[in-house]
C-alpha cells in the first residue's frame, strides 16, 4: 500500500490538475507491476510502472525503449520518470496482447508484422550498446534447469553420469550459439509480450534485451511457451524470417539447412532455461500457474533432441528423469 501511495503522490505531481484512477494492467514474471491510469476528461489513458528500486532498475528499460524507438518499431514511449523511486509513466499500447489475438485465420498477418519488427531491431544492432549475451549468462540459464527443474521441482539428484551427460550437453549448446553472428536481442520476444496495435505490434518487457545470437528471439516466438503451431507452420515462419534477414543484409547463414538447425539448437538452450524458470517462479515465488505452460516447452526440447544425433544423450537424460526414482539398493 506504501508503494501505491507513493505512486499515486508521483503521478500527481507529474499529471497536474485532473482526476484519475489506478487500476492493475498486468504483472509479468518479476517484482514490477503496471496499472493503467485513466482520466475523467478525454486524455488518452496511459501505463504507470512500479519498479520497487531494491528489486527492479529502471534504466536499461528506458535504455532500451529508446534503442528500439530508434530502430523503428513500436514500444512504450517514456513520457515521466523517477528512477530513483523505480516509477515510469508510459504510453499505453492496449490491453490485446498476441496470445489473444492470435487464431488459424490472424496467424499469417500477425507473425508478419512481428517478424517485420524483429528484423528492424537486428538491422539496428550494434556491439557495446546492450550487454553481451556471452557464455556466462548463457550457462547460468542452462543452470536453472539442474537447480530449480531436477533438484526442486523434480526432487533428484543427479548420479555422476548423469551430470557428466548435462555438462557435455551444455557445452555441445553452447558452442552452437556462441559460434552464431551476434545482433539485439530483446529476451522474451512471444505472445504475451506483443500487442495488438498501430503500427502493429506493439512491443513490452524488453528491459533485459542484450547482444546475442541471431537466432535467439526468433525461438521465443516459434516455440512461444504459451501457443503453439504445428511444424510446418513454423518452418514456413522460419523461411519467411530468413529470406526477410538476407533481404535486409543480416548475417544469416546462406544455407537455410544450417540457419534452421542454429534456430534448434538454439532452442534446446532457450527450452532448458525456461523449463528452469517455470519451476523457480512456482517454489521460490509461488506463482503455480507457470508448471502449466512446462509440457508444450519439453515438447519442443524433446523434438529438437531428436533431430540431432549429438543430443541423443540428453534426450535419453530427460528420459531418466521422467521415470521414478529407484528405491534405495534396488538392482539396476
Amino acid at each position: 500500500m506504501q508503494r501505491i501511495e507513493a505512486l499515486r503522490a508521483w503521478l500527481a505531481s507529474v499529471l497536474g490538475p485532473g482526476a484519475f484512477d489506478l487500476a492493475p494492467a498486468s504483472n509479468d514474471a518479476s517484482f514490477r507491476r503496471y496499472f493503467r491510469v485513466r482520466f475523467a476528461d478525454a486524455r488518452p489513458s496511459l501505463i504507470a510502472m512500479d519498479a520497487p528500486p531494491e528489486r527492479e532498475d529502471c534504466r536499461p528499460y528506458v535504455r532500451v525503449a529508446e534503442l528500439f524507438a530508434a530502430a523503428g518499431v513500436h514500444v512504450p514511449a517514456v513520457h515521466e520518470r523517477n528512477l530513483e523511486d523505480g516509477f515510469l509513466l508510459l504510453s499505453d499500447l492496449g490491453d490485446t496482447t498476441y496470445l489473444a489475438a492470435l487464431s488459424v485465420d490472424s496467424a499469417a498477418r500477425l507473425y508478419d508484422d512481428a517478424l517485420e519488427a524483429l528484423v528492424r531491431i537486428q538491422r539496428a544492432s550494434r556491439a557495446g550498446a546492450l550487454p553481451d549475451y556471452d557464455r556466462e549468462l548463457l550457462a547460468r540459464e542452462l543452470a536453472l534447469f539442474p537447480d530449480w527443474y531436477v533438484a526442486r521441482q523434480l526432487g533428484r539428484e543427479l548420479s555422476g553420469p548423469q551430470r557428466q551427460v548435462l555438462e557435455e550437453s551444455f557445452s555441445l549448446v553452447l558452442e552452437n550459439n556462441l559460434a552464431q553472428p551476434r545482433v539485439f536481442v530483446h529476451r522474451d520476444y512471444h505472445s504475451r509480450n506483443l500487442m495488438l496495435s498501430d503500427p502493429n505490434p506493439g512491443i513490452l518487457d524488453f528491459q533485459d534485451a542484450v547482444y546475442g545470437p541471431i537466432t535467439y528471439d526468433l525461438v521465443s516466438l516459434l516455440r512461444d511457451a504459451y501457443i503453439a503451431w504445428p511444424e510446418e507452420r513454423v518452418i514456413d515462419w522460419c523461411i519467411r524470417y530468413w529470406e526477410k534477414a538476407r533481404g535486409a543484409r543480416l548475417p544469416v547463414a546462406a544455407d537455410f539447412a544450417e540457419f534452421y538447425r542454429d534456430f534448434d539448437w538454439m532452442g534446446v538452450q532457450r527450452q532448458l532455461k525456461v523449463i528452469g524458470i517455470f519451476a523457480r517462479l512456482c517454489y521460490r515465488d509461488g506463482k503455480q500457474a507457470y508448471l502449466r505452460d512446462q509440457p508444450l516447452v519439453a515438447r519442443y526440447l524433446r523434438g529438437a533432441c531428436g533431430r540431432y544425433r549429438e543430443l541423443a544423450p540428453l534426450a535419453r537424460l530427460l528420459d531418466e528423469l521422467e521415470q521414478p526414482p529407484k528405491p534405495a539398493g534396488a538392482a539396476s
